[in-house]
């Protein structure tokens, strides 16, 4: 274990030794191993958007084993999947690439505009499948925001007293929220330090706009004079808001979007310290031998092979 890896895991002392190992084990499998970078693929979409609209633009995602294939070819540190998908799988699979159940999920048929994801899985699942982590959506913003914090709490202890890591997709929503501010600097930089707050291992957020959303809050920008101008500055700043660096954040791809568009994010994101990506549509929505490039060269610029 090199250096890197030996201190991104000293942040992490209270905890056992057994959630250090799922640890070490997603920071030293595939491409980027031993770096402290982390690409990992994500595909909760066919139940948060649907299944037309997950897969049919790549029928070959219908299928779950597709999946956990294509993280192992492209050489993804992780693959992050709720229970059914993961189950479908997870004994033709097993060894070959460090899994992370998800254990709630939200679907778009009652779209809320104040959201409350409900539990799909458990930690009980998360061992039996073989995880080194479970995953879990909370939505700062949301009227049921303390219903999910407080169902975090829960489960991570559960998590923790197993030995697994836990991984908080934060997502700022609800109806106090404008949709530009879900995805402003202010407000996920506040979405990061509140999952960091609540004990995740691994923090996953938007990438943030210059946009300033709380009042209260861009008086304090302002007079401070915080850099946010460039989208490296709002990460940097994003990832000094988890405790100054010491939790890992990374960054949602988001929907499907132009190569060029993403690279440049990649690059962002790691010129501003972030600690990687989590792709799910705009990776598995292509062709299986365009998916593999297109992550891979995702993982070259987190490398630093590729400026």
């Amino acid at each position: 274990m090199n250096k890197r890896i030996q201190e991104i895991l000293s942040w992490y002392g209270s905890d056992n030794a057994g959630t250090r190992m799922n640890l070490a084990r997603l920071l030293g499998h595939g491409k980027l191993a031993g770096t402290g970078k982390l690409v990992i693929l994500p595909v909760d979409q066919g139940f948060e958007h649907g299944p037309a609209r997950s897969f049919a633009p790549n029928a070959s995602g219908y299928n779950p084993h597709y999946h956990f294939q294509l993280a192992i070819d492209a050489g993804c540190n992780g693959y992050a999947a709720p229970l059914g998908f993961l189950q479908a799988g997870a004994a033709e699979f097993a060894g070959r690439i460090p899994l992370i159940l998800k254990l709630n999920n939200h679907d778009v048929l009652h779209d809320e505009k104040d959201p409350l994801s409900a539990v799909t899985g458990s930690v009980k699942d998360a061992l039996r499948l073989g995880c080194s982590a479970i995953g879990f959506t909370i939505y700062p913003g949301s009227a049921h925001s303390a219903t999910m914090y407080e169902q975090l709490r829960g489960l991570s202890e559960d998590a923790r007293d197993n030995g697994l890591a836990v991984v908080v997709w934060s997502y700022p929503r609800g109806s106090a929220l404008s949709k530009e501010g879900e995805t402003a600097v202010d407000v996920v930089a506040y979405a990061a330090q509140i999952a960091a707050q609540l004990g995740a291992h691994i923090i996953k957020v938007k990438l943030p706009t210059a946009h300033l959303e709380q009042a209260a809050a861009k008086k304090v920008y302002e007079a401070e004079q915080v850099p946010i101008k460039t989208l490296a500055e709002r990460v940097r700043h994003v990832v000094q808001s988890s405790f100054d660096g010491r939790r890992i954040v990374i960054f949602s791809g988001g929907a499907k979007s132009d190569d060029k568009n993403v690279f440049d994010e990649a690059r962002a994101i790691r010129d501003g310290g972030g600690f990687g990506s989590i792709i799910g549509r705009n990776s598995f929505q292509r062709p299986k031998a365009d998916a593999i490039k297109f992550l891979q060269t995702v993982m070259g610029i987190y490398a630093g092979e590729i400026q």
